[in-house]
């Protein structure tokens, strides 16, 4: 977790994940939700724990008949739907996440999703992009090596460091910002200047050279841990030894990098089942604090949302410690499924605190779920989501050495000052978030057009103005001098989860989200319930109308 990040792989401090900037786009959206039963008053709505299993056969299906839904929905004939995602409600709605491809050429922004009624009647349809997808033409007109060296020119202007092509640049249709244009997508790789790996995508218009868009896939975030004091932890017993590897939730592992910069490391193992002496001193404690992270937010979003893992398909990601030198990042990456920890500055404060792990590991969710492109206003949601998510993970944890509370990243004091990286009940006291919407919230970096969101977060959840949780002062305030009722962090964490896996798309932007959430709420509580006011009165308090 760094300051502020990217898609495939996101940062901490710049941290997130990644898709273009646009407006979710529905037709004829029904009654579907999500959530956890005891937590709404329409358990119908609530999404249920797929197994594994089931959730491959409803992928299945949705392969199997996705010709004759393309057609269903009015898609033309070069088009197709690759299904991506499933999410089974109680009541027996399914909400299947699409990608599309165009002349057997990928849509970025393409995606979109089908709500289905458990009787098989079409509820809706959930667009990234309205209308046709057809491209003026197919034929390009620059060459490919001209979109490279474009994309290689743009990752050294960024202070990306030994910058290459990670492959060769790829034709695509991008559709996410308007007229649907034949283009390449190159992807560089390398390290940028403060060390972490690049994974840059650069899209370039194939007719006229002119680049598109740009986001950085890297999404930048018994132990004695440092952060969490003594914690039990899941490890596994080979022989006489011990690894850190969590066998009852999907297998994630915990690995040592040494301070390299590549690779998987080395597997924690030892001949004792302690990890860590929670200070820096032992390469375990950090190893510790990772593994009870993953554990935790393992355990709040199945517990939380009946999620069964990151993909929710059971299969547990794994975690890299002690990466680089003095590297005061964190990051998540969709490539190798993988959490990986700097160990701070001096290699004295690894940034594997609870909010930090929750968050990183959120980026997982959402680069599987919505897809938020990490950039623009759809790259703040991505972040805040993150944000939203991690501090979900640190409350659900109920740890008295690190309690829950609105504050992201206050354990590895980064700045060097024991304050925290982001503040959600008033985001512009970090120096640089914004509190509210404004036409060019945007342009900032999604960091810090997160603001608007986790504004919006504190306020659904906690109310406006004063107020003491767990020790710490909050003063929230509104944009309009209104005052916003809280309906507590559960519904409203049900409300945000509800709206990522069934609304939100890769281009959703502000005003996409106040849709979005407001659907959600009215699919678990009543389109008229004092949940969806609030969420409606939330959002008119950052300036989202």
């Amino acid at each position: 977790m760094t300051s502020r990040s990217q898609r495939h792989q996101h940062t901490l401090l710049t941290l997130a994940t990644a898709v273009a900037a646009g407006a979710l786009l529905s037709t004829a959206l029904g009654g579907a939700a999500t959530a956890q039963p005891a937590a709404q008053d329409r358990p119908g709505a609530a999404p249920v724990a797929l197994s594994a299993t089931a959730r491959t056969t409803l992928l299945q299906q949705a392969r199997t008949s996705a010709t004759a839904t393309a057609a269903a929905i009015g898609l033309g004939a070069q088009e197709k739907l690759v299904a991506k995602d499933v999410v089974k409600d109680a009541d027996g709605t399914v909400h299947t996440r699409y990608e599309r491809t165009y002349a057997g050429l990928p849509v970025l922004g393409g995606d979109l999703i089908v709500h289905t009624a458990k009787s098989g009647e079409r509820k809706g349809v959930t667009r990234a992009a309205q209308g046709s997808l057809k491209p003026a033409s197919l034929t390009p007109r620059i060459a490919p090596d001209r979109a490279e060296q474009q994309a290689l020119g743009v990752a050294k202007s960024a202070g990306s460091e030994k910058s290459r092509a990670s492959r060769a640049p790829r034709k695509v249709v991008w559709a996410a910002s308007g007229t649907p244009v034949l283009a390449y997508e190159t992807v560089v790789g390398g390290f940028r200047d403060d060390g972490t790996p690049n994974e840059l995508h650069v899209v370039t218009d194939a007719a006229t050279g002119r680049k598109l868009f740009q986001y950085q896939g890297i999404e930048t975030g018994v132990g004695n841990t440092k952060y969490s004091g003594k914690v039990d932890l899941t490890s596994t017993r080979s022989g006489s030894s011990y690894t850190l590897t969590d066998a009852s939730r999907g297998g994630h592992k915990t690995y040592d990098l040494a301070h390299g910069e590549s690779g998987t490391g080395t597997l924690f193992s030892q001949d004792n089942d302690t990890w860590g002496d929670g200070t820096t001193t032992s390469a375990a404690t950090a190893a510790a604090d990772a593994a009870y992270g993953a554990q935790v937010t393992w355990d709040f979003y199945k517990s939380a949302f009946g999620r069964n893992g990151i993909k929710n398909d059971g299969v547990g990601a794994y975690s890299r410690v002690h990466y680089g030198n003095a590297y005061v990042n964190a990051f998540w990456d969709d490539t190798c499924f993988c959490m990986t920890y700097g160990d701070g500055e001096g290699n004295n404060d690894p940034l594997t605190s609870l909010d930090v792990a929750g968050h990183e590991m959120s980026h997982g969710v959402t680069s599987n779920t919505a897809g938020l492109e990490y950039s623009g206003e759809s790259g703040g949601l991505n972040e805040a989501t993150s944000d939203i998510f991690g501090t979900g993970v640190e409350f659900a944890a109920g740890n008295s050495s690190d309690v829950g509370d609105y504050l992201i990243g206050e354990k590895i004091d980064i700045n060097g000052n024991g304050t925290p990286l982001r503040y959600m009940d008033k985001p512009s006291k970090d120096g640089g978030s914004a509190d509210y919407w404004s036409s060019s919230v945007g342009d900032k970096d999604v960091h810090y057009s997160s603001g608007v969101a986790n504004h919006f977060f504190y306020l659904l959840a906690e109310g406006s103005g004063k107020k003491t949780i767990n020790g710490v002062d909050y003063d929230s305030p509104t944009q309009d001098g209104s005052t916003v009722t809280g309906i507590g962090r559960d519904k409203a964490l049900q409300i945000w989860y509800k709206a990522l896996t069934t609304y939100f798309t890769s281009t959703t932007d502000y005003a996409g989200a106040r849709k979005g959430t407001l659907s959600a709420a009215g699919d678990l509580y009543g389109a008229d319930s004092t949940e969806a006011k609030a969420v409606a009165a939330a959002w008119s308090a950052v300036n989202v109308k």
